[in-house]
Formats: structure tokens, C-alpha cells, sequence
């Protein structure tokens, strides 16, 4: 089909006024969007609630190198290295608080013991578990900390918010050093601003 001059100029000005209108459409969507930013409300969360906001472990215990655990739990009993679990979800006021202790343990025992922080939503859905296997020990309840001992047995099991000091005098029996009360003080190297906070 052939177009002369006129009709191809009457069908450019029968096309204009749709594209004003679509780029007037694209600009008014552009404009809304920068704004919402300013409607809606922001997402606050912090380490004294029960919001999640992504792994405890990089935002409050300042330690990614804890997740995910370097050996698998296989691994550490084949290794006959002692082993501390510490079963968590992101979403739990007292999991965040507690990753500040585990980030502690890992600074002074984690060359010796495999520090293993477990997210319950990672261990599998089945009716039974073997020794070898992080849901073996799991009870229900986050936190939960397990240490097992060199030869895989479980030396402590206990949940929710448990004192530094209390996982250290178990890890000092296991690895046979003196009590504290008899060793030099051990000092906290600071993170970030939350487990400082926290270990005052």
C-alpha cells in the first residue's frame, strides 16, 4: 500500500495525541511511585522484638561466619570435636539476644569446637532422626543449646536465655581447662553496637 505525503502526515497527527497521553500516563506513574515511599509506613524492627528483619546472626551477634556452621554435624563426631548446637528462628525476641552469646562462644571456643547455630526451619519434617543428625536433639523450644563432648555425648541441654558463664563452665570441663575463677578474666571484643549493649 502507498502513502503520500498528506496521509502520512494526517496519520502522525491522528498518533500525537496518544502518545502525549502515554507519557503523560508513564510520568504520573513515575511521580506516584517516588512517593510512596513517603505513605507508607516504615518497617521497624529490632532486637527486642519478634519481627523479622533477616539473620540474627549478621545484624546483632555482628558474626556471619557462624552461619551457615563450617562442618556438619557428621563431621564434628567424626572428628571427635566437641560440638555446641544452638537451635534458633530470626523471628524471636530471645534468639536475637541469645546470638550475641553465641557469637561470644565461637570468639573463645570456636577453633576447638564447632559452634553450630540451627535454624528450625532448615531441619527436615521426619518422624525420626539419627545421632548424626541436628533434629536428633531438637525438643521444641528456640533457643535450645546442646554441647556435646568429644565423644558425641550430651554434656548440657538446655532452653531459652542461658548466661555466657554457664556455657563456659561446661565448655571448660570439656576441653579440661581451669575454672574461671582461676584463669585470667576473658574480655568481650566488641562487634557492633547491640552486643555491646548487651554484654554490659
Amino acid at each position: 500500500m502507498i502513502f503520500t505525503c498528506l496521509e502520512l502526515k494526517n496519520i502522525n497527527n491522528h498518533n500525537r495525541p496518544k502518545q502525549w497521553l502515554r507519557l503523560l500516563t508513564l510520568a504520573l506513574l513515575l511521580f506516584l511511585t517516588s512517593l510512596s515511599c513517603f505513605w507508607s509506613a516504615p518497617a521497624w524492627a529490632g532486637i527486642n522484638d519478634d519481627k523479622y528483619e533477616g539473620n540474627i546472626y549478621i545484624l546483632y551477634a555482628g558474626n556471619g561466619s557462624l552461619v551457615p556452621p563450617r562442618l556438619s554435624l557428621s563431621q564434628s563426631l567424626q572428628r571427635k570435636m566437641p560440638t555446641v548446637l544452638v537451635y534458633y528462628v530470626d523471628d524471636s525476641k530471645d534468639c536475637k539476644q541469645f546470638s550475641v552469646v553465641v557469637s561470644r562462644i565461637q570468639e573463645f571456643y570456636g577453633r576447638a569446637a564447632n559452634i553450630m547455630p540451627i535454624t528450625i526451619d532448615s531441619l527436615p519434617l521426619k518422624a525420626n532422626f539419627t545421632p548424626e543428625e541436628p533434629g536428633y536433639y531438637y525438643e521444641g523450644a528456640v533457643p535450645q543449646t546442646v554441647i556435646l563432648n568429644q565423644e558425641g555425648k550430651v554434656v548440657f541441654n538446655q532452653t531459652g536465655l542461658i548466661k555466657y558463664e554457664a556455657i563456659d563452665d561446661v565448655l571448660r570441663k570439656v576441653f579440661d581447662l581451669l575454672p574461671r575463677s582461676e584463669s585470667m578474666e576473658l574480655k568481650l571484643r566488641t562487634f557492633n553496637e547491640f552486643n555491646s549493649e548487651l554484654a554490659d
